[in-house]
């Protein structure tokens, strides 16, 4: 399955709230640990064509303003105004 969801359209798009979890490289692991996030998305896909879900990233401002890097499997999208009924 490729970043897009089913039917060609992105599950996000820059501007949607999301939490979940930073993604931390595998050799930076000994030293770094993945953190819960939470914040805007700024950057959606890894840049690369083609690329498989588990491995695209979305780029998301935190509320302190720095930008966290996390995989698009690892975060979901926070609804703002839920559902009334």
């Amino acid at each position: 399955m490729t970043a897009m969801a089913r039917g060609g359209r992105a599950r996000f798009k820059v501007g949607d709230t999301v939490t979940g979890w930073s993604y931390v490289e595998p050799e930076d692991r000994r030293r770094e640990t993945p953190e819960e996030i939470a914040g805007r998305v700024v950057q959606v896909g890894s840049g690369w064509k083609g690329v498989e879900a588990d491995q695209a990233y979305l780029w998301i401002r935190l509320p302190s303003g720095r930008e966290a890097r996390a995989l698009i499997r690892d975060v979901v999208k926070v609804t703002e105004h839920p559902p009334r009924g």
